[in-house]
């Protein structure tokens, strides 16, 4: 059997006590490390559930799955996903593989970003389309994003902006000498996704995520020390929200008055906060 299992957002504890006993009945137990992270180090996960695990780099899941797959039609595999286990299409490519190979496969869920962003207070039903915001590079500096923020602004629909995670990124010397060699891990905080939408908006110029734009940025959600913040992406560009993992939202036009309720208790600014709500969204403090 191969369990496909999610870890939640912070700690070893997050786990499932179904998910904990299935870790527990598993004969080798590999971690996803590079679509997110837990706020623990691989020690204390090993000593909570008592098993060896095996740290799964990109490559390992995507061109090296026999390794995980071993055996898996007769013994228990655990494959760890930090959050949920489908956040990521990579996971249900594994699936798709096991299946293939005739061994049965077992998810068990958890809570993830995508579900766990109602702590910021906006409705989840008032959410629309989920896009990534990548590191800009020197030459590399894709928008794409910018047109569904479009799609769900026109709706009045929130926007979560999932922001770039680089484990085990190589330079382009390193790679094309094949030499093993990889660049500290980046974590994209909430300060430059605020600042490359400005920059993107700049260029595109529909007024979706101007310096006025109201947002809240996220940072440890699920963790004892979780910040949550609401104002403007100008205030969100110089905002330390510190240690990763963040997230952003955009918030859409269709704001309840209790959601706005609930981002005044979260406001960097609570007059500009008020500023803003009630000049573009008609409400009053």
């Amino acid at each position: 059997m191969l369990y496909i299992v999610g870890l939640g957002l912070s700690d070893e504890r997050d786990i499932t006590v179904k998910g904990l006993e299935a870790v527990k009945s598993c004969e080798r137990v590999y971690l996803e490390a590079y679509t997110s992270i837990l706020m623990v180090d691989k020690q204390r996960l090993e000593e909570f559930y008592g098993k060896e695990v095996t740290i799964a780099h990109r490559e390992t899941v995507e061109s090296g799955s026999d390794e995980i797959l071993h055996d898996a039609d007769r013994v228990n595999v655990a494959f760890l996903v930090v959050g949920d286990p489908y956040g990521a299409t990579t996971h249900t490519d594994l699936v798709i593989r096991a299946r293939e190979r005739g061994i049965a496969v077992k998810t068990i869920h958890n809570a993830s970003i995508m579900n766990a962003v109602g702590a910021t207070g906006l409705q989840l039903y008032n959410f629309g389309q989920t896009v990534s915001i990548v590191f800009f590079t020197d030459d590399w500096r894709p928008d794409s994003f910018y047109d569904r923020v479009a799609e769900n602004a026109a709706l009045g629909l929130h926007t979560l902006c999932l922001l770039d995670i680089k484990v085990r990124e190589q330079t382009i010397e390193n790679l094309m000498r094949g030499r093993q060699i990889f660049e500290p891990p980046r974590y994209m905080p909430v300060s430059l996704a605020a600042q490359q939408l400005l920059e993107v908006e700049t260029a595109r110029a529909a007024g979706v995520c101007g310096e006025n734009a109201l947002a809240v940025g996220v940072a440890r959600v699920g963790s004892d020390d979780q910040i949550i913040r609401a104002g403007t992406l100008r205030q969100m560009a110089d905002f330390d929200f510190g240690a990763p993992l963040h997230s952003l939202v955009l918030v859409g036009s269709r704001l309840h008055l209790l959601e706005a309720e609930i981002l005044r208790e979260h406001a960097i600014d609570l007059e500009s906060l008020n500023h803003v709500l009630k000049q573009d969204y008609k409400i009053d403090a």
